[in-house]
């Protein structure tokens, strides 16, 4: 369902998807089914969305950014797309692809650094600003983020700081196979 006061232009929106009011969805973006886009979302011509993905208040998605299945994103986290962004000098050419895998979650106020890849069921912490690559099952916070663990898609956050790595190791291994 799209609500009153959104502009969505995108002929390309899933089924049982919701578009919350004010919120604008340019022509060439992509959204999937039973997707959860609330309100005051900006996204993109160049933007591709999964299916079964929550978009919470105040998220800008712009080119270049992909967004797989079953992914999270809390209110007001910020993506960019360029390194160098200068006013009134807008290359197309230099915007970097950011993608974000199937099951990652993103909390409140993060940041990600464009050219990034959040790996699958990664969880990025409140606040966090994400400067390189995130592994898969892998928990990050701080600023810059760093890795404080592992966590598992049933969201089981494992201590990497455990004497025991091995037992880390199996747990993960255990969950994922």
């Amino acid at each position: 369902m799209i609500y009153q006061n959104t502009d969505v232009q995108s002929a390309f929106i899933g089924e049982n998807t919701n578009i919350w009011q004010f919120s604008v969805v340019l022509q060439g973006a992509r959204i999937g089914n039973n997707c959860n886009i609330c309100a005051h979302v900006f996204i993109e011509n160049d933007v591709i969305i999964g299916n079964n993905v929550t978009i919470k208040s105040g998220v800008q998605l712009w080119d270049g950014i992909t967004i797989e299945d079953n992914v999270f994103i809390g209110p007001n986290a910020t993506f960019t797309n360029e390194l160098v962004p200068r006013s009134k000098a807008h290359d197309s050419s230099k915007l970097k692809k950011t993608l974000i895998k199937n099951g990652a979650s993103i909390g409140a106020n993060a940041t990600i650094l464009p050219g990034i890849v959040i790996g699958a069921y990664a969880f990025i912490g409140a606040g966090s600003v994400i400067t390189k690559d995130i592994e898969d099952y892998t928990l990050w916070y701080g600023n810059p983020a760093v890795q404080k663990g592992y966590i598992t898609e049933n969201g089981i956050i494992l201590d990497m700081n455990k004497k025991d790595k091995l037992g880390v190791e199996h747990q993960l291994k255990n969950e994922f196979l």
